[in-house]
């Protein structure tokens, strides 16, 4: 069939017995080969970024085992955390995201969640296997609703995120000052003192904070999304996972002293 496209026109594979058998042998090899990944292209997609974040959880995980048998390490991994996490966040916005940065914080976060998940367990029995399960599952309910298109970032659910964001920093360094200075008696501070409708505090901000974690996870998703779409360099995977870990450490130290405060 003759086409008026010139695009197509000009082109031997569309034109009907213009090609020869060598043409065609090789058009067909073209066809059948596997399309080029992430590592032929040197740009980011979605599978590469999912292996990359399944490697970072493995090394997280790693170091969750060693400091839940020398708890001493949560401290630190709390500090070399910190610093890597701040690191991190400086490189990624000068564009040089890092990978033996991204698996060095996910090793300092794993002995800091590990440790601190130890001494969890021995105040309250059993919340661990409660956040861990927890976790999983709010991961899963978000990836799922985001990848069906139910749930989507949007500027004004941003705002209202980050606003709320800076809200709970500081209603956790006031919390943190009034327990260092012994002003509340209680162990968790106001979060355990203060009482609405019988239920303590902690238990109403975590519920929130649990929504807000949800959302980070979407706003995570979106941005490896986009990060695809722009068609931006591989070593932006390492971005995507950073963030990811980042969100769902936050997510499952909240739901551990949520069930905990849950325990009395």
């Amino acid at each position: 069939m003759a086409t008026s496209n010139p695009a197509f026109s000009q082109s031997p594979a569309f034109q009907n017995g213009a090609t020869d058998a060598a043409s065609a042998q090789k058009l067909e090899e073209l066809f059948n080969a596997p399309s080029a990944g992430s590592a032929e292209t040197d740009r980011m997609t979605v599978d590469d970024t999912i292996r990359k974040t399944a490697v970072g959880f493995g090394v997280l995980l790693v170091g969750a085992v060693v400091g839940w048998w020398v708890p001493g390490l949560w401290v630190v991994g709390l500090i070399a955390g910190l610093v890597l996490g701040f690191v991190n966040v400086f490189r990624i916005s000068k564009n040089r995201p890092s990978a033996g940065l991204t698996l060095a914080y996910a090793a300092a976060e794993g002995l800091f969640v590990g440790g601190l998940s130890k001494m969890y367990e021995a105040l309250a029995g059993g919340v661990v296997i409660q956040a861990v399960l927890a976790t999983i599952v709010v991961v899963g309910v978000t990836l799922a609703l985001f990848a069906t298109g139910k749930i989507r970032a949007s500027r004004r659910a941003t705002k209202v995120f980050f606003a709320a964001l800076i809200g709970y920093l500081v209603f956790s360094a006031v919390n943190f000052v009034l327990i260092l200075t012994g002003a509340v008696s209680d162990p968790w501070g106001l979060r355990g003192s203060v009482h609405i409708f019988g239920i303590p505090l902690g238990l109403v901000i975590g519920v929130l904070v649990v929504i807000m974690c949800a959302y980070s996870l979407v706003l995570d998703f979106d941005m490896i999304q986009q990060g695809v779409k722009n068609r931006a360099p591989r070593a932006f995977g390492w971005v995507g996972a950073f963030g990811i870990m980042v969100t769902v450490v936050w997510l499952y130290l909240e739901l551990l002293r949520i069930f905990a405060i849950a325990r009395n």
